[in-house]
């Protein structure tokens, strides 16, 4: 996979884009800088692949556009060893990230062609991470506790699995809501046990599927 001079030239100028933004985690920065994001989305559009923009990448799902996968991996506060928990690995970027972040990280995706794009996608660039097919909202409870969980899909519920396989004190990052766009929240718990959420803005994401049949888990 080539990632040449132009790569790396439009990447620092997207680095760039997201601090004016307000991403100010060094750790989010750096890795974004190092993951070659055009390698995510079809060849010959080399030109999409640096803006800031979403970008269709089969099965009716899309590679979120940069800032958003800036920000999810921002509020969630990884530091490096912690095991992650990711639903919806969707072409792998935002699990690329995460692991270059230094997260051992858990992807579960439901749609069986992006779930083989990114298993073959991660093994070129040689980034080790975990990847399961199957039903998100079970989560993946072999592996359990974790100590973030990320959702890059809109969830129209919170999936009361997913709490049950955070660690105390964890993070859980999600997109919460339907309709066009959603609420992005961050529920973690307090010393009491109690979960609390907080709210983070608007943003817009491809709907959470559940009920999945075959899985892998």
């Amino acid at each position: 996979m080539e990632d040449n001079y132009r790569h790396k030239g439009l990447r620092k100028k997207l680095i760039e884009e997201l601090v004016t933004k307000g991403i100010t985690d060094q750790k989010v920065l750096d890795a974004m800088n190092r993951v070659p994001r055009h390698a995510f989305i079809p060849s010959g559009f080399l030109e999409f692949a640096y803006e800031n923009k979403a970008f269709p990448i089969g099965a009716e799902q899309t590679i979120s556009a940069p800032y958003t996968v800036a920000f999810q991996s921002q509020l969630l506060q990884v530091e490096k060893g912690m095991k992650v928990l990711e639903i919806g690995t969707g072409s792998g970027y935002q699990t690329s990230v995460l692991v270059e972040m230094g997260a051992k990280v858990f992807s579960i995706e439901r749609q069986k062609l992006l779930f083989d794009f990114s298993k073959k996608m991660m093994a070129n660039l040689k980034y080790k991470c975990q990847l399961a097919y199957g039903d998100g909202y079970k989560g993946w409870p072999a592996f359990a506790p974790f100590d973030r969980i990320i959702i890059t899909c809109a969830a129209p519920r919170i999936p009361e699995d997913l709490l049950l396989q955070l660690k105390p004190g964890g993070r859980l990052v999600i997109p919460f809501g339907e309709g066009e766009m959603q609420e992005m929240m961050v529920i973690h718990e307090d010393a009491e046990g109690q979960f609390i959420t907080e709210k983070h803005g608007a943003f817009s994401f491809v709907p959470m599927l559940e009920n999945k049949n075959k899985s892998e888990i």
